[in-house]
Order: structure tokens, then sequence, then C-alpha cells
């Protein structure tokens, strides 16, 4: 059985940590991205995610916008 967390933080810290999930989403999309042309979008430097493939990096991005979403939906459900 999956164990849930109730977690409370203030706007600001929860704004950092939504920042910081977003820059990940980022950087698995990118990789994806790279994996899939072998170019480097715009042609900006940044570290590729260790990965198996296109696929493996678009389901961690996913999983990341997953949480993201959820994190988001719980905090507009709050008064």
């Amino acid at each position: 059985m999956e164990k849930f967390y109730q977690i409370k933080l203030g706007e600001h810290d929860w704004g950092q940590l939504l920042d910081g999930l977003e820059i990940r989403v980022e950087s698995w999309r990118r990789t994806a991205d790279y994996l899939r042309t072998g170019d480097m979008a715009d042609g900006e430097l940044f570290l590729i995610e260790d990965c198996s493939d296109e696929e493996e990096a678009d389901g961690i991005a996913a999983c990341y916008e997953a949480i993201i979403k959820n994190i988001r939906s719980q905090m507009e459900a709050q008064p």
C-alpha cells in the first residue's frame, strides 16, 4: 500500500519546490529531444540526463509533470 504524506509549507516554499520540479521537467524534455534529433535546441548547451532512450526521458518528464499537477490542484483546493 502506498503511503501518503501531508506536508505543511508556506506559499513561498511551495513556489520554490514547483520551480525546481519545472526545471527537472525541462531538463528531461530537452534530453528526450536531443536523443530524438541529436541536436541541442536553440544551440544552447545543457546537461543531458542519464537514461536509456527518448521514451524513458519522456516518461520521467511526464512523471514530474504529474507531480506538479497534483501539487497545484491541491494548492488550488486550499481556502
